[in-house]
């Protein structure tokens, strides 16, 4: 049925949802699960600040990827634990970019997102990740109902 399937998360309730019913899917069907997760560039003088002010055996871990690697263990943990086989994609890109460059990358069967943003004004404005990744997928999208 499925052999690769992409989730993406901000770490948010709702995309932990998608992550819990992508861990799922990949249980049931022994797939291989990748996780994205997106940050935006952060400048160089604030990550700077933020490592001088760090003891020093933890500067380098200070960037704009830090936060994004805690959401992705935190998700990956989830899968393990269920048995899943899993790999993590941080990315400095936009959300659904990032989910669309994973699947085509890994020759993804699936991708699962949350629903969030498909609601009210905003989806006709700035459109919506689910949006943007159901518009442009190379493979089936399942959008979870998550609010």
């Amino acid at each position: 049925m499925f052999t690769r399937i992409v989730v993406g998360t901000d770490g948010s309730e709702t995309a932990g949802e998608a992550v819990h019913q992508a861990v799922d899917l990949a249980k049931l069907t022994g797939a291989q699960l990748s996780i994205v997760s997106a940050y935006a560039p952060v400048p160089k003088r604030r990550v700077q600040d933020e490592q001088a002010a760090a003891p020093a055996d933890v500067q380098h871990q200070i960037g704009p990827r830090e936060d994004v690697n805690l959401i992705l263990e935190a998700a990956a943990a989830e899968a393990r634990k269920e048995g899943v086989e899993v790999q993590t994609h941080p990315a400095e890109a936009d959300p659904a970019e990032a989910i669309l460059d994973v699947a085509e990358k890994t020759k993804a069967d699936l991708i699962v997102v949350g629903n969030k943003g498909m609601t009210g004004a905003r989806r006709f404005l700035l459109g919506s990740v689910p949006n943007n990744v159901s518009h442009h997928a190379p493979c089936s999208v399942i959008i979870v109902r998550t609010t």
